[in-house]
């Protein structure tokens, strides 16, 4: 395993792959480097005298400008470097596409759906209409419990705090997401279970959910029931019976959907989980399968390789205004655009804004960008999506799998035991997280710094997901964690 390494040719700092010491001499680069102060690992150093207002190079982009002189082999971080974005800004396309070489087909056991979609979970969902029915909602799971059978995976209520008192686009926001869920192919059947008095109500929500099989999604109306738990039950009841009509069978993964997030990053996020995310992604995709990148917040800076990646004018410009119409989000609400990274990115060695987003793009691959989505908007482009949503994790992953994702695979430096509507894949970015979290972390990235090719760790991702997406169930199943967050940003009557 190297000491420290260089990203690209073109950087004048290295990112320390192990806690260095003072006066240890490193060789990220063809000459040794003798570092004048520890650097702990995830965090940065020059690789040459950098002057005050020159840019710091790392990705091979600027990730912000020196605050001061930089000596060689000094730390590079928050009290030297300081963000370089502007506000909202124009920008031109600049195509840059690389077709992807055709992959071979695979498959994967999963559900072959009434409407035509796929499932990689037989799971029974209850999906609350508004806050005020979260407790009936999951004390009817836990008593449901005892009707789990044989081919079916899990009764599960989604807890969630609205569904009444909002306004505006924070009232749409709720109902398109709760229609999603209740459209989500791992849901075999779904219990829609109101109040009575909420504004988005059982008889609004069905506006939303479009055309439904009355055998797989039930409502209850909790005013107008005399025992509300006894009456889901019974239609949870009706639910398994139609859910067990479905066998696992074989299924193309072009089929396959997988939400790419991550969260809790350090300094090897960029270098190991995210280019190995990145790498399923493109190998997914040139089978035929579909990825949905999210988190605009944490594309700011690295934005324009997207753009470039655009299949075609219209394409871009959809970016351009997924973008912009995300930086006037933030000055709506007098809120600083680049308020970013978080003091846990900055602990594990994550710098700017840019620094941070040009790792976490990485995720995306080299994939031409099919498609952008609206939050809450289902995908239909085929190939790799961009999805409005913000940084936030459980927001995020569960804006995932509303707009149609199987699976959600979670890159993570610090690690995090949360969950979405869908099984959620914790990848670690270094071998200690993965030994030191066992009960949270599924795959190991972090053997990409101590010798695994990324041709070998590539395929090994690839061939986890399939095994998830055929039942195998991630830590997060077994410790039965499902959560599920929904985007606010308004008024609360």
């Amino acid at each position: 395993m190297n000491d420290a390494i260089k990203i690209h040719p073109l950087d004048n700092v290295a990112v320390a792959l192990a806690p260095l010491s003072a006066q240890q001499v490193v060789t990220p680069d063809d000459a040794g480097i003798p570092l004048p102060q520890d650097i702990a690992r995830g965090h940065k150093f020059a690789l040459s005298p950098i002057k005050k207002g020159e840019p710091i190079i790392k990705y091979g982009n600027p990730i912000g400008y020196a605050t001061a002189d930089i000596a060689t082999g000094e730390w590079v971080h928050t009290h030297n470097l300081k963000t370089g974005l502007g506000d909202v800004l124009t920008y031109t396309y600049s195509p840059n596409q690389e077709p992807l070489a055709p992959a071979k087909e695979s498959y994967f056991s999963g559900f072959n759906r009434k409407n035509g979609k796929v499932g990689i979970r037989n799971e029974i969902w209850i999906i609350p209409t508004v806050g005020c029915v979260n407790n009936v909602a999951g004390a009817t799971a836990k008593k449901a419990q005892a009707l789990l059978t044989e081919g079916i995976d899990d009764i599960i209520a989604f807890a969630h705090p609205y569904g009444c008192s909002q306004m505006g686009e924070d009232q749409e926001n709720t109902r398109r997401i709760l229609a999603d869920l209740v459209n989500h192919p791992n849901a075999a059947g779904v219990l829609v279970l109101g109040l009575g008095c909420e504004n988005s109500g059982v008889d609004v929500l069905k506006e939303y959910i479009g055309d439904y099989d009355e055998r797989r999604v039930k409502f209850i109306v909790a005013q107008e029931s005399e025992d509300e738990i006894a009456d889901s039950l019974a239609q949870i009841g009706e639910l398994i019976a139609y859910a067990k009509t479905f066998k696992r069978e074989p299924i193309s993964a072009s089929k396959l959907v997988i939400g790419l997030k991550c969260g809790g990053s350090d300094g090897l996020s960029g270098i190991t989980a995210n280019p190995a995310v990145g790498a399923f992604s493109d190998l997914l995709i040139a089978g035929g399968g579909s990825t949905i990148l999210t988190e605009v917040p944490e594309m700011f800076g690295a934005e324009t390789l997207l753009m470039n990646r655009a299949r075609d004018r219209e394409t871009f410009d959809k970016i351009v205004a997924l973008i912009n119409d995300f930086k006037e989000y933030f000055k709506s609400h007098n809120q600083t655009i680049y308020e970013n990274p978080s003091p846990g990115n900055k602990a594990g060695g994550i710098s700017t804004l840019e620094d941070k987003s040009l790792g976490c793009t990485q995720k995306s691959g080299s994939a031409v960008v099919s498609g952008v989505l609206a939050y809450g908007e289902p995908l239909k482009e085929p190939g790799l999506n961009l999805l409005s949503a913000p940084g936030n994790d459980l927001v995020a992953a569960t804006a995932l799998a509303a707009s149609g994702a199987h699976i959600v695979l979670f890159t993570t430096g610090r690690g995090t035991p949360f969950a979405s509507p869908v099984p959620t894949v914790k990848i670690s970015t270094n071998s200690s997280l993965y030994q030191q979290k066992a009960g949270w972390i599924d795959f190991n990235c972090g053997v990409l710094v101590e010798g695994t090719p990324m041709s070998e760790l590539k395929q090994q991702l690839f061939d986890y997901v399939i095994r998830v997406a055929s039942g195998e169930k991630v830590k997060s199943e077994l410790a039965g964690y499902h959560d599920m967050a929904i985007f606010k940003e308004g008024v609360t009557l």
